[in-house]
């Protein structure tokens, strides 16, 4: 009885505040979460793992001593991947993060290749531009990573130091060296001989991320991972 009540109460309110699809923006029905079946089916999952190598892997070469890289999605300047990103990102849908997180965190979690891992940590925004925005759009993501890894989700080890611009126009040059030492650990101690999971959002040049990952070397017999919700073909 309760449960067809729900349901109805559901129903009135899909009726009086539709849910929409963060990918097409049609009316969602009840069982779909975020995204219309037709996008979920349609969204381009990279297929990388821990286990082969793959095509962020080689971002890296050369650069950063880091275990494994993968990333869930593709994406591109038009389609699903950037609305869901950009709705979380700059219009605060946090539900977002939780269901990619949910959704990445159960498939790294039978991913013969990743290690048990200790810590998730998220690549952090300066203090400054978090009071602005008011969260970190990776948190969410990263929290239900390491739940379903269950790794300890650690947001405050990992710090920005300095506020820098939107990198999106830079080339990648600019990028990498103004990249450099605008990251720092807390308390390197807490990361030592421990394997590490760093998480973002969309990687492309792998600029931000090496910044992250040298400021992690700063603890010793460290192991780090890196997953992202996409990245950029």
């Amino acid at each position: 009885m309760y449960s067809k009540l729900s349901n109805i109460i559901n129903d009135i309110n899909t009726i009086m505040m539709p849910r929409l699809c963060f990918g097409c923006n049609v009316r969602l029905y009840r069982g779909e979460q975020h995204l219309c079946t037709v996008c979920r089916d349609q969204l381009p999952l990279t297929e990388y793992n821990f286990t082969e190598e793959n095509a962020i892997d080689r971002i890296f070469y050369g650069r950063i001593p880091i275990k494994k890289a993968a990333a869930m999605l593709f994406y591109e300047e038009k389609g699903i991947v950037k609305n869901l990103i950009h709705s979380l990102k700059y219009k605060a849908q946090i539900p977002i993060g939780i269901f990619l997180g949910d959704w990445y965190g159960l498939l790294l979690k039978k991913d013969p290749g990743l290690p048990p891992i200790d810590l998730v940590i998220p690549v952090p925004l300066h203090k400054r531009k978090l009071r602005k925005r008011g969260f970190n759009q990776v948190a969410a993501f990263g929290k239900r990573i390491a739940f379903h890894l269950e790794a300890q989700y650690e947001d405050t080890l990992l710090l920005k130091t300095s506020n820098t611009k939107t990198q999106t126009k830079k080339n990648r040059f600019y990028r990498w060296h103004g990249n450099q030492d605008l990251y720092t650990l807390t308390e390197p101690i807490k990361a030592n001989n421990k394997s590490v999971l760093l998480v973002d959002d969309v990687i492309t040049t792998g600029a931000t991320l090496e910044a992250c990952t040298k400021a992690l070397m700063q603890s010793s017999g460290t192991s780090i991972y890196i997953a992202t919700m996409a990245m950029v073909p």
